[in-house]
């Protein structure tokens, strides 16, 4: 039998709900913020995640020019 109650997760998280909540003040005039910063909560999460591969990939490197000494 399958169970109908499972959770299966989802939902649009809070980016999602943050964009929409800064592009509803957008459209209804409360806020005059560019449309870069109104879409910001779509992409900041990629740019987190670059911004800790750089960091990653920056300590990587002096590790092995530490280690080369």
């Amino acid at each position: 039998m399958s169970d109908s109650n499972t959770y299966s997760g989802g939902g649009i998280g809070f980016s999602g709900a943050l964009f929409l909540v800064f592009l509803v003040l957008k459209l209804t005039g409360h806020i005059t913020w560019s449309w870069w910063a109104v879409t910001s909560p779509l992409w900041m999460p990629f740019v987190f995640i670059l911004v800790i591969v750089i960091i990653a990939v920056i300590v990587l490197i002096i590790k092995e020019i530490i280690e080369r000494l």
